[in-house]
């Protein structure tokens, strides 16, 4: 029974020694291979950080001034309160509404390419980038600047430069630019209808000199004077001016409205009873010999554009007044102040950087030799190495 035992035991011992060496990835030779090389490793990264530390003191500093407005807001209730008060031009402007998101409309127009290319004829960017094409110049320009909103809808501007006093001066120059954009540009409700009315009234008021001019040249006669036409004519001429109002009216609304929506029916309404009125006042027009008429029909033209340049006017003020109450000015809350220090280079930043990668590369490094030379070491690995260099040389000979 012992000897059995004894058997038994030694053929497990021998069994064990008969096993194979596990060739995994071992760590205690992973942390061999770091202590063999630990002076590299230590000293290559701390020379590495050392000459980026260096680099940046020679690198010249780079100042960021930051600048922060509010742009115009725009107030959504305008549309359904303007149809309420205009009577009977409420649709002229149309149904202008707010956009759902305002700020992303200013950011586009801060880098569009006139801003930018009025900051770059303003600021003389071309000779100070030192760039032939003004298509360059933007390029520098988008690089150096940063434009972001938040969620207050507070847009900031960003600007990088070597001069602080310049990068101040540049930051402040976008809202400036934005706000002269803005005054020739419709994108407010309140914009687009002054800008509107503004042209309409325009055109009236040049129709109504060429009117009143016309009604001087006839004279006045006697016949004329008893047919009254001021109290005759004045009505019916606000009447047609009412009529194509509504007309105006209603062509606008079929670009947001349905033909069967209440508001249509009811403006289609108001039409037919102001073109029936305006029948019924033209039907007893006061009688006049031939002589009268050519005055008359002068008159009632001129009484015509009088009343639309009064409902114009009238409305073009009510537009310059809520373009005023919507905020149509660039609001700025923080202006830039020339930065009293750099941004660029991070010196420690920099350092802590070059060194975290230089220890990396090197760890690599020293791994992939140690590999290498293993392979070198097992005869089948220098098998496999000699034929990858022989294909090398080939590979590198035939070019």
């Amino acid at each position: 029974m012992a000897n059995h035992d004894i058997q038994t035991l030694a053929g497990g011992e021998s069994g064990m020694a008969a096993l194979p060496e596990d060739d995994g990835i071992d760590l205690l030779d992973l942390l061999q291979v770091v202590a063999d090389n630990l002076r590299l490793l230590v000293i290559g990264p701390l020379v590495a950080g050392v000459v980026a530390l260096g680099v940046t003191f020679v690198i010249p500093p780079t100042y960021t001034a930051t600048a922060s407005f509010l742009p115009p807001q725009q107030q959504q209730g305008m549309a359904s309160s303007l149809l309420q008060s205009l009577g009977a031009i409420g649709g002229l402007a149309g149904a202008a509404s707010g956009l759902k998101n305002p700020t992303d409309q200013y950011l586009s127009f801060l880098k569009s390419n006139a801003v930018e290319d009025e900051l770059i004829r303003r600021f003389d960017l071309m000779a100070r980038y030192d760039v032939e094409f003004k298509a360059d110049a933007r390029k520098k320009l988008e690089k150096y600047t940063r434009i972001m909103a938040g969620k207050d809808n507070i847009v900031t501007i960003e600007f990088d430069d070597r001069d602080p006093e310049f990068s101040a001066r540049l930051a402040n120059a976008y809202p400036e630019e934005l706000t002269r954009l803005l005054s020739r540009l419709a994108v407010t409700e309140a914009q687009q209808r002054r800008v509107f009315f503004g042209k309409q009234l325009d055109t009236t008021k040049n129709n109504l000199i060429r009117a009143e001019q016309t009604l001087a040249a006839t004279g006045v006669s006697v016949a004329t004077l008893n047919a009254n036409p001021v109290t005759a004519l004045e009505g019916p001429a606000r009447l047609r001016a009412q009529v194509t109002a509504q007309e105006v009216k209603l062509a606008s609304m079929r670009s947001y409205l349905a033909e069967g929506a209440p508001e249509f029916r009811q403006a289609q309404a108001e039409l037919a009873a102001l073109r029936k009125e305006l029948s019924r006042a033209e039907t007893v027009q006061p009688a006049a010999n031939a002589g009268s008429n050519d005055y008359i029909a002068k008159f009632r033209d001129f009484k015509y554009q009088e009343t639309l340049f009064e409902l114009f006017s009238r409305q073009y003020e009510l537009a310059r007044v809520d373009e005023s109450r919507e905020g149509a000015m660039v609001q700025v809350v923080d202006a830039a102040q020339a930065p009293e220090r750099k941004s660029k280079p991070a010196k420690a930043m920099t350092a802590v950087v070059v060194t975290a990668a230089a220890l990396f590369l090197l760890l690599v490094f020293v791994f992939a030799r140690n590999a290498w030379r293993n392979a070198l070491a097992s005869r089948s690995s220098a098998v496999r190495v000699e034929r990858l260099k022989t294909a090398w040389r080939r590979a590198l000979s035939r070019r």
